[in-house]
């Protein structure tokens, strides 16, 4: 097929390619721009069409690839820019700010005291997670079962969220 009987062929097609595009983005421009950004590719891609194959479908399946990125790079835009509001929101919170030294100071010392006051079994494993061992080595360093491990750290979890529960955002 040469490319101006491709090109007519195309042609042929708009017609029912504006409707079915109308179906899509329910808008006129929206699907008026969809018609011509299927065109477009479909000449751009003519190599890609095998000659004896449903011309129809390969042109409706370029335009509802195309209105499905369009629809994603729109839906991303727009969650980031939500995102972004959230951020902007969120750094500008006053329960997120430290005015001073004084107070992530006062902070840190309840969270140092809260953590000296657990039992010396529950604050050995839990420290040593929190400087970056595994389960596993706590367990062979401790000579105890990796099951004890995640007990003891999970309990010294609840007790300094109960020992600091003023700190937290929804008390």
């Amino acid at each position: 097929m040469t490319a101006l009987e491709f090109s007519n062929h195309v042609q042929l097609m708009a017609q029912n390619m504006r409707q079915a595009a109308m179906r899509l983005t329910q808008d006129a421009d929206d699907a008026k721009d969809l018609v011509q950004e299927t065109l477009l590719k479909a000449l751009l891609n003519r190599e890609k069409f095998l000659p004896g194959t449903n011309l129809k479908a390969w042109l409706f399946t370029i335009m509802r690839n195309s209105f499905i990125n369009n629809y994603n790079k729109v839906t991303k835009r727009s969650s980031n820019s939500d995102f972004d509001d959230f951020l902007h929101h969120l750094n500008h919170d006053e329960n997120f700010m430290t005015q001073n030294k004084g107070t992530a100071t006062f902070v840190m010392n309840d969270i140092e005291s809260a953590i000296e006051a657990l039992q010396e079994e529950h604050r050995t494993p839990f420290m040593m997670y929190y400087v970056g061992y595994k389960y596993l080595e706590i367990a062979e360093m401790l000579k105890i079962p990796i099951g004890t491990v995640k007990n003891r750290i999970f309990i010294a979890r609840q007790e300094l969220k109960a020992m600091l529960r003023t700190y937290q955002l929804d008390a």
